[in-house]
């Protein structure tokens, strides 16, 4: 008799993040600022963000 040997593999997608679209936004009490373009590889840390925003502008707020 051959056994058969079942593997089960979950696989775990980035959760959806609502995007609320605003043009004004105001934040109080921050270190710092800077600008950058969303890419997939490179040298600097990199922020989670879905792939529909790869090659988009960004600014990252440091509180």
């Amino acid at each position: 008799m051959e056994k058969f040997i079942i593997r089960i593999y979950f696989i775990y997608t980035m959760k959806k993040v609502p995007i609320v679209h605003e043009n004004h936004l105001e934040v109080y009490n921050i270190t710092g600022y800077f600008t950058r373009t969303v890419t997939k590889f490179g040298n600097s840390a990199k922020i989670d963000c879905p792939k529909e925003y790869l090659g988009r502008k960004v600014i990252v707020v440091v509180l």
